[in-house]
C-alpha cells in the first residue's frame, strides 16, 4: 500500500459556540474562541490517499487531479469565509478542528477518481492539529437561525 498526501492552505474565521450552553458556559469552555464576532486562522489541510500505483501511470492518484478536487470541493468553499455562516456543508455545526476534519472527509470521500481516502489532517495553528481516519462519527448540528437556545440534531 502506498500513501500520497496533498497539502492545501486556507484562511477562515469561526466562532466556537454551543447554543445549548449559557453565555457563562460558552465562555468557560471556549474562552477566547467564543468571541461573538469570531476569530481567524490560517489552516493547513493535508489529505492522504492510499492505494496501489496504477500500472500505466505509477500514480495512486494524480496529485494534480487531487489538487483540483480539493480546490473545488473544500478550499474554494472555505477560504476567506466565516465557517459558522458562509459554508453550506458546515452550517449548524460547532466548527472545531475535529468537526472540520469529519465534514471535509464527507465532502471528499466519494469524489476521488482513484485510491481511497486514508487521512484528513488539519492544522488550525502550529500548536493545534487533528487527524481523522474515517471512523463513523456523529456530529451534533444546531439551528442557528435564532439566538434562542436549542437542542442539537445529528448528522
Amino acid at each position: 500500500m502506498i500513501f500520497v498526501t496533498r497539502k492545501a492552505t486556507f484562511s477562515a474565521a469561526h466562532r466556537l459556540y454551543n447554543p445549548t450552553f449559557t453565555d457563562e458556559q460558552n465562555e468557560a469552555v471556549f474562552d477566547k474562541c467564543n468571541n461573538p464576532n469570531g476569530h481567524g486562522h490560517n489552516y493547513v489541510l493535508e489529505v492522504t490517499v492510499k492505494g496501489l500505483p496504477d500500472a500505466k501511470t505509477g500514480y495512486v492518484i494524480d496529485l494534480k487531479q487531487l489538487k483540483d478536487i480539493l480546490n473545488v470541493v473544500i478550499i474554494d468553499r472555505v477560504d476567506h469565509k466565516h465557517l459558522n455562516y458562509d459554508v453550506d456543508f458546515l452550517r449548524g455545526i460547532i466548527p472545531t478542528v475535529e468537526n472540520l476534519c469529519v465534514m471535509f472527509w464527507r465532502e471528499l470521500e466519494s469524489r476521488l477518481p482513484s485510491g481511497e481516502l486514508h487521512r484528513i489532517r488539519l492544522y488550525e495553528s502550529d500548536q493545534n492539529v487533528a487527524d481523522y481516519y474515517g471512523a463513523p462519527v456523529t456530529i451534533p448540528t444546531y439551528d442557528l437561525s435564532s439566538e434562542r437556545r436549542n437542542e442539537p440534531s445529528y448528522v
